[in-house]
């Protein structure tokens, strides 16, 4: 097991320790003001173009077409959604994913299967071969995936340049952005 694997992993299960009640209480706020499941999953692409369920906190209204965030109706979004959106919890169900090894906690945003754009750039620059990640250089950078050229020189540059200390300073980037 490399150090970034094992560095996942420790910090994703204390993470989903410390966090449980935040998710139980974001579930119960869902469930309660809205009709529809708590977890969200939708197929995403993942390592080597593999594809795997992602999890999150369902922020849109049940029956919103599976389409990127930047293309889906703004009134998609519910009130609850708009606030576990704004403080990163809606990811904190990607936790599991990356306990089991499909994702990890810094790398490239997953994207839509549809988003073939944004596929053939990461093919093509070599992104594809590393796990997607819960945040990355491009989220904190304020990148996302409505510029896929951009995201794609993003997510290969953060490749180049990937460390236990540049993962660090990503995680604390994305918690405090803003």
């Amino acid at each position: 097991m490399d150090a970034k694997r094992a560095f996942d992993l420790v910090v994703a299960a204390a993470m989903l320790v410390v966090t449980s009640p935040v998710l139980v209480v974001a579930m119960l706020v869902i469930r309660a003001t809205s009709p529809g499941p708590a977890i969200f999953s939708q197929v995403r692409v993942g390592r080597a173009g593999a594809l795997f369920a992602c999890h999150k906190l369902r922020t849109m209204h049940q029956g919103t077409p599976s389409l990127p965030t930047h293309e889906a109706p703004a009134n998609s979004v519910t009130a609850v959604g708009k606030v576990l959106r704004g403080t990163k919890i809606d990811e904190l169900p990607q936790l599991w994913n990356v306990l089991k090894g499909e994702m990890s906690l810094v790398g490239p945003r997953p994207c839509l299967p549809t988003q073939t754009e944004l596929i053939g750039h990461r093919k093509a620059l070599g992104v594809l071969q590393a796990f997607p990640g819960i945040t990355g250089l491009a989220q904190v950078r304020g990148i996302d995936m409505s510029d896929p050229k951009l995201c794609a020189e993003t997510d290969a540059e953060y490749l180049k340049t990937a460390s236990i200390g540049l993962d660090i300073r990503i995680l604390i980037g994305t918690i405090y952005r803003g």
